[in-house]
C-alpha cells in the first residue's frame, strides 16, 4: 500500500501542500496541463528552491496577473460557481470529484459560521485564485503520486489574531476550527496563522488517520515551503511517502480513532450504575463497562470506562459528572483495530436469526449469532437459546 504521511510540524497550507508534493517528484509541467484544463485564467505558477532554517524546500507560488482595473477584479467567488467551473473543465473524474469535496467541505464550513445556505456563500480567500489552485492542484498532484492512504501528526495551530475579509478573527480562524473538527490538534507559540482554511479543509479531505508516523519503509521525503519565517520553527511542511510494511491493507472500516473517558468511584449507590450506563448508552457510547478497583484508603470502588466518538466526549463527560458523584472525568484517545462487520440473516429450523459476520482484509474471520435475534427464535420455537445459537453458527458455516 503506497502511504503518504503529513508531518505538520509547522501547520499546512495549500501552497505548502503543493510544494511538498512537487518536492516528492510530481512534475510541474504535468501540473500546468491539468490545472490548464480548468479554464482559469489571470495567473501563472511558479516554483523555486528556498531554505528555511537550514532546511531546503519547494516553494510553490501562483502570481495572479492583475487586470486593467481594479472594479474589473474579482474579489469574490460562490460556491456554485466554483463547482460549475470544476465540473465543466476536463479534469479526470478522481480529481473533480475530490476537489469538488474539498470546496464543499469550505462551502459548508462558512454556511454554519455565517447562517446562511450553502448556494448562497460566495468565497472570498478561498475563492481567489491562488485557493483555487491550491486545492485542485493538491488534487491532481495527489492523483499523480498513486497514494492509497493519506495520514498526518496533529497540525499546529499558531496564535494571535489574523486580517480577512471579513474582518479580524483570532487564529484559528472560524472556517480552519470548523473544517478541524474531530481533527486532533496541537498549540504552537508561534503568533502567526499556521494552519489556512485550504490547508485544514486538504487534511479533512485526504487523511484517514492522525498520529506519529505509521510503520512504514520510506521512500521519498519532499518539503514544501509556507511563505514567512518563523521564529522558532521551519516553516514547512513534511510530506514522506513510502509503503506500508503491514502485510494487510487497513480500510477505515478495520481501524479508527476513539475516546475513552474514565472516572473512579467509590461512594455511590451501586443501584445507579445501571441508569448511568442506560443513559451513556442511549446518548451514542459504543461501550460502557464497571471494573472493580481498589482505591485510596483501602475504599473498594469502581472504575467507569465510557468508549465513544471523538465528538460526542463533551456530552459523555457531562453525564458522568452529572449522573454519578464523580468530581472530574480522565479523557483520552485509543486506536482501535477492529473487523469490518455486517449483519447478514440465515434460514435456520427455528426462523430466520441474524448472525455478525467479521472480515480483516476483505478476508471473513468471524461468524457470531446475535444474541437478541436468537433468544426471539427461542422463544417462538420454545427451545433453549444454546440449541438456536449452534443452529445459525452451523448454517453461517456452510453459506459463508
Amino acid at each position: 500500500m503506497n502511504l503518504l504521511y503529513l508531518d505538520c510540524f509547522a501547520g499546512i497550507s495549500g501552497d505548502m501542500v503543493l510544494g511538498a508534493l512537487l518536492d516528492l517528484g510530481v512534475s510541474e509541467d504535468a501540473l500546468r496541463t491539468e490545472l490548464a484544463k480548468l479554464k482559469l485564467t489571470g495567473y501563472t505558477i511558479s516554483t523555486r528552491r528556498v531554505v528555511k532554517q537550514n532546511i531546503a524546500a519547494t516553494k510553490f507560488d501562483v502570481i495572479e496577473t492583475h487586470l486593467p482595473s481594479p472594479r474589473l477584479q474579482q474579489t469574490s467567488r460562490g460556491y456554485s460557481e466554483i463547482a460549475g467551473m470544476i465540473t465543466g473543465s476536463a479534469l479526470t473524474e478522481s480529481v473533480k470529484r475530490r476537489a469538488l469535496s474539498v470546496f464543499k467541505r469550505i462551502g459548508e464550513a462558512e454556511a454554519k459560521i455565517h447562517g446562511v445556505p450553502l448556494e448562497e456563500i460566495h468565497f472570498h480567500e478561498v475563492g481567489a485564485v491562488d485557493s483555487i489552485v491550491d486545492i485542485v492542484g493538491a488534487c491532481v498532484a495527489l492523483d499523480a503520486l498513486g497514494v492509497d492512504e493519506v495520514q498526518a501528526s496533529p497540525p499546529r495551530l499558531g496564535s494571535g489574531f489574523v486580517e480577512t475579509a471579513h474582518g479580524k478573527f483570532p487564529v484559528p480562524a472560524p472556517a480552519t476550527v470548523e473544517l478541524l473538527r474531530g481533527v486532533p490538534v496541537q498549540s504552537s507559540s508561534e503568533p502567526v496563522e499556521l494552519v489556512t482554511p485550504t490547508g485544514a479543509a486538504l487534511l479533512a479531505e485526504f487523511c484517514t488517520k492522525f498520529g506519529p508516523v505509521p510503520a512504514m519503509t520510506i521512500e521519498k521525503i519532499g518539503y514544501g515551503a509556507g511563505t514567512r519565517d518563523l521564529e522558532r520553527t521551519p516553516n514547512v511542511l513534511r510530506a514522506i511517502l513510502g509503503t506500508s510494511t503491514t502485510t494487510m491493507t487497513r480500510t477505515s472500516e478495520e481501524t479508527d480513532t476513539i475516546a475513552v473517558l474514565e472516572t473512579n468511584i467509590d461512594d455511590m449507590n451501586p443501584q445507579l450504575f445501571g441508569d448511568v450506563m442506560e443513559r451513556l448508552l442511549a446518548a451514542g457510547a459504543l461501550d460502557v463497562f464497571l471494573t472493580p478497583v481498589q482505591m485510596k484508603k483501602n475504599r473498594p470502588g469502581t472504575l467507569l470506562t465510557v468508549l465513544c466518538e471523538r465528538p460526542a466526549v463533551d456530552a459523555m463527560a457531562e453525564l458522568l459528572l452529572t449522573h454519578t458523584t464523580s468530581f472530574g472525568v480522565r479523557v483520552h484517545e485509543a486506536q482501535r483495530r477492529k473487523l469490518a462487520r455486517e449483519v447478514v440473516v440465515v434460514k435456520t429450523k427455528f426462523g430466520d436469526v441474524q448472525v455478525k459476520i467479521g472480515r480483516l482484509g476483505g478476508t471473513m474471520v468471524s461468524r457470531s449469532p446475535e444474541y437478541d435475534s436468537c433468544r426471539q427464535a427461542a422463544a417462538r420455537y420454545k427451545v433453549a437459546v444454546k440449541d438456536v445459537y449452534a443452529e445459525a453458527a452451523r448454517v453461517a458455516e456452510e453459506m459463508l
